[in-house]
């Protein structure tokens, strides 16, 4: 951290006693990470005394370890968040909807979370609180709901990691389906559990690492792509002349009409699930104002990149009629992703297996981010005195270490799936938190409007903002146009899904739809306790919890670009 700024309208040193000594707001908020521990084996979590409590910095107050570089933002935000959902999940929305419902749901589902990321970037730079986004509703819009986003965000991740499990023992089936899926459970949870032992570097790493990887794979597996839709494949595959675009011809673009439609919208949506978590790792970087506006730019290369295009050259290589999409009862076990069937279907020896590999890498990561996620957000709660004391406890690695210990025993629930039922249960705890992703962004777009609104109020000088949202307010109404949008998809393709004549029976409708009483349900819970309604933007306030920010590079940044030239401008805008 540089020297004390102060935060008033100026944005420039705060005025001294008359003594002459410098004036330090008590509303100031963040001070440094206390001392990280000197011994290697201590600090990384490698022994015994790892394990005892953090003592806290100067106001008592205990932080999480701050170790996350520039580096693991930019990939968490560029990588975090591709998983199985784009790579496999991605079929199903091709045969509901066809490549153009996917191209046109995808890019707008794009622009809602890039606006999504930009609000959190603003709010986390000003206020890298433990736990997040959940926070921001708790101070900018209503205690209560805060409540409920936090507990539906941690019951999100708790739910998803058995699943992920899974997952990967399903996806390990692509090769070997005479092992037990309850042996590959097991060596993946262990693996998980393995990493968690470094705490927040440990996640760090392995994202950037494994984020890393599927970037280069998914870039790798585009420039194949363009070769395949050229006519460029071997002879013994069927890209073997001029492919082209004749797949939005026949069968078509789209599938299955308006509902069709809203289901690649939900599915769109949900694919995104996880970008949130570069403003959760921002509480735990030295120097987020540094670092998180750079990791927030390459969200825009992620989606536009990756998701946009990668998904429209998959488009015109594998039919959205394809019966290995349509018929696939485990899509992961039989290898029906359709970056596998494209790669099979060419006659790239090989290839089918380094994407399952892919898909393997991806999931892992998920789980990795489950537990990150999960653990933070439920320290958070506790230590706003949400949930139970136990869970404030920090060790000194700078791990919650109860939060971690509780997400990762949520593992043992994938070994549900060796029940004949086991796939319903999964289906009725996920819808328990289906709609988690989509309230969480909601709630981020709306308590920027309230923060932005209370700024206003209270008469401060947006120069004070050390990062801005590019679009300002008004990206942040399109981001929540965009969520009720999406949320009014899911509720009509609860009601009348694609592939079913009339509506949906009442068991479909709920598990789609059943995270919205839930949600409601805590909300009550967070009002009945605490008694808290909305706020009243007088009542909100702007001061506690700020981090101190080094002003004057600041305004030496912002010189130096307003002295850019425009399309040098715009570049630095979004690099």
């Amino acid at each position: 951290m540089g020297v004390e700024k102060d935060v008033g309208v100026t944005g420039t040193h705060p005025p001294d006693y008359a003594d002459g000594s410098r004036r330090k707001s008590t509303e100031m908020i963040m001070n440094d990470d206390p001392e990280r521990e000197a011994d290697f084996m201590t600090r990384n979590g490698l022994n015994l005394k790892s394990f005892q409590r953090r003592e806290g910095n100067a106001q008592g107050v205990v932080d999480l370890d701050r170790s996350m570089k520039a580096r693991h933002l930019n990939m968490i935000a560029i990588g975090g968040s591709i998983g199985a959902g784009f790579f496999v999940g991605s079929g199903s929305a091709f045969t509901r909807g066809g490549p153009g419902s996917v191209l046109i749901c995808f890019s707008v589902m794009g622009v809602m979370i890039f606006n999504v990321v930009y609000a959190l970037g603003e709010l986390a730079v000003m206020y890298p609180v433990s736990g997040g986004f959940y926070t921001y509703s708790m101070r900018f819009i209503d205690p209560s709901w805060g409540f409920a986003m936090g507990w539906n965000y941690v019951f999100q991740w708790l739910i998803v990691l058995p699943l992920e499990l899974t997952v990967c023992s399903f996806t390990v089936g692509y090769w070997n389906d005479t092992v037990s899926v309850a042996v590959w459970i097991t060596i993946f949870w262990l693996f998980i559990i393995f990493m968690n032992i470094f705490g927040t570097l440990g996640y760090a790493e392995e994202e950037f690492w494994a984020s890393t990887f599927k970037l280069i794979a998914t870039v790798l597996f585009m420039i194949i792509a363009v070769v395949l839709i050229c006519g460029g494949g071997p002879s013994r595959g069927i890209y073997s002349e001029y492919w082209g675009a004749r797949l939005w011809y026949d069968p078509g673009a789209f599938q299955n009409g308006f509902r069709g439609f809203c289901s690649v919208f939900v599915t769109a949506a949900f694919a995104f699930s996880g970008t949130e978590l570069v403003g959760l790792a921002a509480a735990e970087s030295a120097n987020p104002a540094k670092n998180l506006p750079s990791a927030i730019k390459q969200v825009f290369w992620r989606i536009t990149l990756f998701y946009v295009l990668g998904l429209t050259l998959v488009g015109l290589l594998v039919s959205s009629t394809d019966e290995r999409l349509l018929n696939a009862s485990n899509p992961y076990s039989e290898g029906t992703s359709p970056f596998v069937l494209a790669g099979r279907d060419a006659g790239l020896t090989g290839f089918d297996s380094f994407m399952n590999v892919v898909i393997l890498v991806s999931v892992v990561s998920i789980g990795m981010s489950c537990v990150y996620g999960g653990s933070r957000t439920l320290t958070a709660l506790c230590q706003q005195g949400y949930g139970p004391k136990i869970f404030t406890y920090i060790d000194r690695s700078g791990r919650p270490l109860p939060s971690v210990v509780l997400n990762l025993a949520f593992g043992a629930l994938a070994y549900v799936v060796l029940a004949s039922s086991g796939s319903v249960v999964f289906d009725w705890l996920l819808a328990t938190s289906g709609l988690a992703a989509l309230f969480t962004w909601g709630s981020i777009c709306f308590a920027h409007i309230r923060f932005r609104q209370a700024w206003s109020r209270q008469g401060r000088s947006l120069d004070e903002i050390p990062f801005k949202h590019i679009f300002g307010v008004a990206g942040s109404w399109v981001g929540l146009a965009l969520v009720i949008i999406a949320l009014v998809a899911q509720f009509y393709s609860a009601i009348a899904p694609p592939f079913v004549d009339g509506l949906s029976d009442a068991e479909g409708f709920f598990k789609s739809y059943l995270a919205l009483p839930v949600v409601i349900l805590f909300w009550i819970i967070g009002y009945a306790w605490k008694r808290q309604s909305f706020l009243k933007l007088d009542q909100i306030d702007l001061d506690v919890g700020r981090r101190q920010h080094d002003w004057d590079q600041i305004h030496a940044e912002r010189r130096r670009v307003a002295a850019l030239p425009t399309w040098r401008r715009a570049l630095h805008h979004t690099f």
